[in-house]
């Protein structure tokens, strides 16, 4: 039986009252502050100040641990608008928002799909969105959709760890590198990347993610449409 079935062992007299929701919430309270290095049975159990051993009525593995937290940042995802365009700029936006609330979530998403409640409920919300839209069309949208986030969350994400590990924000690495390109682009051999370097667009993150949101949702417009 799976995690999202299991009952929860029932109450006893106790210091120190569980629940999953609990467990839950103070291992993404330990991710949040640390990393999901910072996330194990035995940690958790810690920081709840009871033993390892409370925790294995509740939750079986550390596996079921981290569903359980995508589930609870899924709660924090709620795509809302008029139209289907409009519900799936908005589940861009809230799912980047959560990542970086969360940065740990962008390691735990974009692989099997997640099937907790309130990730279901946000899958509810999106394929209802998509009104008349046919499945055939519909699925591969959102997909899409699924697909950019995560490959532009991640990127921030590791720009964020990039800087912290550094100290060196993007304004700082640009400036220690720009020389170097100067001196490449000087040999004439990168004529196409001197100009994008030199005379293209540079948009911030905000800018560049919604951008590309706009340029992917123009062309799921387009392709309904035709």
């Amino acid at each position: 039986m799976l995690v999202w079935e299991r009952p929860e062992p029932p109450d006893r007299p106790v210091l120190a009252p569980l629940s999953r929701e609990r467990i839950v919430r103070v291992a993404v309270r330990l991710a949040d502050e640390d990393g999901l290095a910072a996330v194990s049975l035995r940690k958790v159990a810690g920081a709840l100040d009871v033993g390892p051993m409370r925790l294995y009525g509740y939750i079986a593995t550390k596996e079921e641990l981290l569903e359980l937290m995508v589930d609870a940042v899924y709660a924090e995802i709620r795509p809302a608008g008029d139209g289907w365009r409009e519900v799936l700029h908005s589940l861009a936006v809230t799912t980047r928002h959560a990542a970086h609330q969360h940065e740990w979530f962008a390691d735990l998403i974009g692989g099997r799909p997640q099937l907790g409640p309130h990730t279901l409920a946000t899958g509810e919300a999106v394929v209802a969105a998509m009104g008349g839209v046919d499945l055939d069309a519909s699925v591969p949208a959102i997909a899409a959709v699924n697909a950019y986030v995560i490959g532009a969350v991640r990127r921030e994400v590791a720009e964020r760890r990039a800087e912290r590990a550094t100290g060196t924000d993007k304004e700082q690495w640009q400036a220690a590198f720009g020389p170097y390109l100067e001196r490449t682009f000087a040999t004439g051999r990168f004529p196409t990347m001197a100009t994008v370097v030199r005379d293209g667009p540079h948009l911030d993150a905000d800018q560049t993610f919604r951008t590309g949101l706009d340029f992917l949702l123009d062309g799921i417009e387009a392709r309904i449409s035709s």
